[in-house]
């Protein structure tokens, strides 16, 4: 299975329009963070988790050539903004399965309701096929299996996924221990360390570490990370060897 890293940072990207902070101004490509996003596929499968604002962008950076569904995380725009831009992949493909909580399709039902119409559809419009995706009820993806990790984002409940021995959790801030159960065992882990400062609805770096330090994963990867955080070659040195801090355009394979 492979996956890439198609967005690592927060929702508002790095660089941030406007700033004047360093990490900004890196030249180092691995500063510079579209909002966060993976692909994961396997023989012919292929699935991409969460779809932001920089979708198009990402998909010609990749150069994903097909997407057989979308899995969401939760209903933020740094997450869902980018469904429009699915169209390639529909005209080729044909409807896309989007795998998400209900309230999370109702939302995305509201803000983007031309693709979700039934009658006097605008012809040029994408067309999706949504699937609720429900506490302990493991889904199938293509020949895998999906199994939805219940967490929560501030008071947002929020959906990670695990995937064989891959799981992707973003956006986390508190996880049950029934759900931290669902987590052994793993080969990798991705998380959310958005700074080293306290934040009220995400992991910073300490409580990111101590999670990492009790899945016990082989490698963990961290994501959904803010300029204020810092350059990447400084952050990657704090962490323990089996730590990383993933970035755009990384691929993996497990």
């Amino acid at each position: 299975m492979k996956v890439y890293f198609l967005g690592t940072g927060t929702s508002q990207g790095i660089p941030v329009i406007g700033s004047h902070h360093s990490v900004c101004k890196s030249q180092d490509l691995r500063d510079k963070r579209l909002r966060v996003s993976v692909w994961v596929s396997w023989g012919n499968h292929s699935f991409v988790i969460d779809c932001g604002p920089d979708f198009r962008q990402q998909m010609l950076a990749s150069n994903c050539q097909k997407v057989d569904g979308i899995l969401y995380t939760h209903e933020h725009s740094d997450h869902t903004a980018g469904l429009d831009d699915i169209r390639p992949f529909y005209f080729k493909q044909g409807e896309i399965p989007i795998y998400a909580h209900q309230r999370v399709i109702d939302n995305l039902r509201r803000r983007f309701d031309y693709i979700f119409e039934t009658v006097n559809k605008y012809p040029g419009a994408p067309s999706v096929v949504p699937i609720e995706v429900v506490n302990d009820l493991p889904f199938a993806i293509g020949n895998k299996k999906a199994i939805p990790i219940n967490a929560y984002h501030g008071s947002l409940q929020i959906f990670g996924y695990r995937i064989d021995d891959f799981a992707y959790l973003t956006d986390v801030k508190t996880i049950d221990q029934t759900e931290i159960d669902k987590l052994r065992g793993l080969k990798v882990l991705v998380v959310n360390a958005l700074r080293e400062e306290h934040h009220n609805t995400h992991f910073n770096l300490v409580e990111a570490l101590d999670f990492i330090a009790l899945i016990q994963p082989e490698k963990a990867y961290l994501t959904h990370i803010s300029h204020i955080f810092g350059f990447h070659e400084d952050i990657q040195k704090k962490l323990p060897k089996n730590v990383f801090v993933a970035y755009d355009n990384l691929e993996i394979n497990i």
